[in-house]
């Protein structure tokens, strides 16, 4: 779209002398020249003199901060116009047409293929799975019955996603106006899932806003996990049954979430970090080891004051 047509659609000036073509939308860090960016949260204004956006959706106090070239585009609901503006960049859902698949692939009849997917050596793909348009299962993955893969998902060698997971599916994004009205952030990402992980029945991994949500190699995730958009997995961790990412969650290698525990969104769990079941995380851990309860705390703390309740309950 041309910078003047959004512009219109969003209901902002513009100036016509700096007319360019856009092709997306994307985080201040990662934007180039064809893409417009926004700033909503003061945490990522560090990132403004460095950006590449063309244009940049911000309220009028901070566009002084932006780099001379890139375009201010005033608006005190850089978030709320943002949402607005996913939705002439999303792509259709499904389109039909020709696929590839390696003849060592065993796909049932019943299975439903999108334009432009991929399928690699000795795949095998169960009933009633439906593979969106431009997805890539590379060889030796094992996809079982009734499994949704979203367009434009990537996953590697020897994958195994089991019955009723849903792949690259939207992530729960809104946008509020002042009267309360919930306005949809269309998911413009994708998800890519590495080499040798296996995911669990009814378990759901949604897209990323922008870029990429990642589970990396070896993880192991369990039935009636949520994870989040923009969450990346770091190699070899375990989520436990009804483990749940908010966006944009980070964990580092080998972390292992025990049942029922979950994040908060934007915050990083250090490698061989370990949260005990039920264990609620609201801010980034920095030093690896076992922690449990809500508020975390350190295991070894979570026991004793499990103690001190104990026995204060014995005296009452």
């Amino acid at each position: 779209m041309k910078l003047s047509e959004i512009c219109e659609k969003l209901n902002l000036e513009c100036d016509n002398k700096q007319d360019i073509e856009i092709e997306g939308i994307n985080t201040l860090q990662d934007a180039n020249k064809k893409e417009i960016s926004f700033l909503e949260n003061p945490k990522y204004e560090k990132y403004l003199k460095d950006t590449k956006a063309a244009a940049v959706l911000i309220r009028k106090e901070d566009a002084d901060k932006l780099p001379k070239d890139v375009i201010a585009l005033i608006t005190p609901e850089p978030y709320l116009k943002l949402a607005l503006l996913t939705r002439y960049f999303v792509k259709d859902p499904w389109v039909d047409g020709g696929y590839k698949a390696n003849e060592s692939a065993k796909i049932d009849p019943s299975v439903r293929i999108g334009k432009g997917a991929k399928i690699g050596k000795n795949v095998i793909i169960m009933p009633n799975a439906v593979i969106g348009p431009n997805v890539e299962i590379d060889e030796g993955s094992v996809i079982y019955p009734n499994v949704t893969i979203y367009r434009d998902t990537k996953i590697g060698k020897n994958v195994t996603i089991h019955a009723g997971s849903v792949i690259g599916s939207d992530g729960f994004g809104y946008a509020h106006t002042k009267t309360g009205e919930h306005v949809k952030i269309y998911h413009l990402g994708r998800v890519v899932i590495e080499d040798d992980v296996e995911i669990g029945a009814n378990t759901t991994v949604d897209r990323a806003v922008f870029g990429e949500t990642k589970i990396k190699k070896g993880s192991k995730i369990d039935n009636l996990v949520q994870i989040g958009h923009n969450c990346e997995i770091g190699e070899y961790s375990i989520l436990v049954s009804q483990v749940g990412l908010s966006g944009s969650t980070k964990l580092g290698r080998n972390v292992v979430m025990g049942g029922q525990s979950a994040t908060a969104g934007h915050l990083e769990i250090a490698p061989f970090t370990t949260i005990a079941a039920r264990g609620g995380v609201t801010k980034s851990i920095k030093e690896p080891g076992v922690y449990s309860g809500f508020p975390l705390m350190p295991h070894k703390t979570w026991l004793k004051l499990q103690g001190l309740l104990s026995r204060l309950l014995k005296k009452s």
